[in-house]
């Protein structure tokens, strides 16, 4: 299975950091936030990686290369403007292929990864949701028996690690466009699954957030 990073974004919260550094290169625990993604995928036993890129997008390739030294294949999806989330995947099919892909968000950090075996035949998306953090109470979308729906109780909030099915994309028109809207019709569909996590998670959308990941790594 191959795996895909979203790293296009401007990172318009963490400024000032991002006025010179885009986010996936902000350092937590003596190393830059996406080098934690690359890690945890080889340790995973995945050994291809495309990496969506735009926002000062040449200092992300000179600094991880063709990702060798972390044990992997790294491949890059250019795009002249941010696609958003589902359009920056669209425009990377041509990379990921037509199998199921694991989709890593380049904004958190998390213990875990979803299981590859968990997407089963006929879903569109499979999710990893954790408890909801002091910043987000509401929570993204309900679970219950390994089914997301995206109304109900008890709400957990997305982790920003999931699995997807290239269908889920494919057929939209080119251009930016979000993924969520595509998940929540998929979830009328009854084809998105999930499973919750209660270990260590972080959205690392802020400067403070970012300093209270590095806290905990260098704890």
């Amino acid at each position: 299975m191959k795996a895909m990073i979203l790293a296009a974004g401007r990172g318009t919260r963490m400024r000032p950091l991002t006025d010179t550094c885009p986010k996936p290169l902000l350092t937590a625990g003596d190393r830059p936030l996406i080098e934690h993604h690359l890690q945890r995928l080889a340790t995973a036993g995945i050994s291809e990686v495309i990496i969506n890129v735009s926002y000062r997008a040449e200092q992300i390739v000179r600094a991880l290369g063709d990702g060798r030294r972390f044990g992997l294949s790294i491949r890059y999806s250019r795009e002249a403007t941010p696609l958003e989330t589902g359009g920056g995947i669209q425009a990377a099919l041509p990379l990921l292929g037509d199998a199921p892909f694991l989709l890593v968000n380049g904004d958190v950090w998390c213990d875990a990864l979803p299981e590859p075996s968990a997407l089963h035949d006929g879903d569109l998306a499979h999710l990893l949701l954790v408890n909801n953090p002091d910043h987000h109470p509401t929570g993204d979308f309900a679970l219950s028996q390994r089914r997301v729906s995206a109304s109900g109780s008890p709400r957990l909030t997305f982790s920003g690690l999931s699995l997807i099915d290239p269908a889920l994309v494919k057929d939209q028109p080119a251009g930016a466009f979000a993924l969520a809207p595509l998940l929540r019709a998929a979830m009328q569909q009854g084809r998105v699954s999930g499973e919750s996590f209660s270990g260590r998670w972080i959205d690392v959308g802020t400067p403070e957030r970012l300093a209270e990941l590095d806290a905990h790594l260098q704890s």
